[in-house]
């Protein structure tokens, strides 16, 4: 990666936090944050190796990055989590809530606790970090928080029942919690990609897919990263809260 020059740099200055951000989707927008002058926090859970390699590639193109590990489905974690960021850089200006997992299959087949461990983390942490963060940003009058939501969370799919309904949850989540916080400037948006080329997705490709998709390909996590680092900007998004962005290829047209 590059860093922008300074002139160009939209974010500089701000601190983010990107949850899941160690690959895929979340390595992408910490990248893409980092490229446009913000210090950013790259949360992992178990992928220690992958997020160095992130932080160091951040670091060599001359940004500001570190690091810190957390199951953001665990109260104490995130509380860790955001006190080791505010000890670091004392203030946090971007979330992104983008840690999910998967636990795919039929409904009568399903386990309950395959059920809980996805709605635990893909919903239950997307509250815990943004009632961590919302504190902080409350106190500086100022705030962008971005949910990573997905297209099955609006049109359902089959053999995803907990992940849909979790996702659902985020939207939903998304507009209480944008009502809530707007008269402090903090703008609380989601983004819902649809299938994009990552580790989560890459047994589920096939020509059946494709032909629910205009566009006629899957997508890049950089596509994604482009839409949250434009809600991320104070010039390009402050007046955008409450708002779902599929970043879909037109498998969902409301």
């Amino acid at each position: 990666m590059e860093l922008l020059p300074e002139t160009y740099q939209r974010l500089r200055g701000q601190v983010a936090v990107v949850t899941g951000a160690s690959r895929g989707i979340g390595r992408a927008i910490a990248l893409a944050f980092a490229a446009e002058g913000a210090k950013v926090a790259v949360n992992y859970a178990s992928s220690s190796a992958a997020a160095d390699e992130a932080v160091a590639e951040i670091i060599a193109a001359g940004g500001e990055a570190v690091a810190l590990a957390a199951d953001v489905s665990k109260t104490d974690q995130v509380d860790a989590l955001i006190s080791k960021v505010m000890e670091k850089w004392g203030r946090i200006d971007i979330l992104v809530n983008n840690a999910g997992i998967t636990r795919d299959t039929l409904l009568l087949r399903m386990k309950l606790e395959d059920w809980q461990a996805v709605i635990d983390l893909n919903l239950t942490g997307v509250f815990l970090c943004t009632k961590a963060v919302s504190k902080i940003m409350l106190k500086q009058r100022s705030g962008r928080i971005i949910n990573i939501a997905s297209v099955a969370g609006q049109m359902g799919n089959p053999g995803q029942a907990n992940y849909s309904a979790a996702k659902a949850g985020v939207i939903g989540f998304t507009k209480t919690v944008a009502k809530e916080l707007a008269s402090r400037a903090i703008t609380v948006n989601a983004v819902a990609p649809g299938f994009i080329t990552t580790d989560m997705t890459k047994d589920v490709k096939s020509d059946d897919i494709l032909k629910y998709i205009p566009l006629g390909r899957y997508g890049e996590v950089d596509e994604v990263a482009g839409m949250v680092k434009f809600l991320a900007a104070d010039a390009a998004a402050a007046y955008v809260t409450g708002q779902v962005f599929n970043v879909d290829g037109g498998m969902v047209m409301a």
